[in-house]
């Protein structure tokens, strides 16, 4: 539990400063939030595929970085606000651009994760 607790501990302080520098430049996009949940899905699968591959990563390591570290670094309940937020001022084009973008680019980026811990 502690590595869990330590991972996820560095993941929100990191999330809380790239969030907090990045939102503040774009008034329409939450670009922040966005980027870091992208950045997380891509990490996550490249976590889990170099873990799965030939024991990699130790189960600790596995669960510091992906459990922890992702699991504190992205933002499901941050997402799901910033989303209504959009809605709550009418703005339907920037909600359902930032939903869809980051539902279809964070899938990719687990994908393409999975796919680079294959390569590498």
């Amino acid at each position: 539990m502690f590595i869990v607790f330590f991972g996820g501990g560095i993941g929100s302080i990191l999330r809380f400063f790239i969030s907090k520098t990045l939102n503040g430049y774009s008034h329409n996009f939450f670009l922040g939030t966005f980027l870091v949940n992208i950045i997380g899905c891509l990490l996550i699968g490249f976590i889990l595929g170099i873990s799965s591959k030939n024991n990699y990563l130790s189960q600790n390591q596995a669960l510091l970085l992906s459990t922890g570290f992702c699991g504190g670094f992205t933002t499901f309940s941050t997402f799901a606000f910033e989303g209504h937020s959009f809605l709550k001022t009418g703005a339907i084009f920037q909600f359902s651009l930032y939903t869809i973008l980051s539902i279809v680019i964070g899938v990719t980026a687990v994908a393409i994760g999975l796919w680079l811990s294959k390569v590498l």
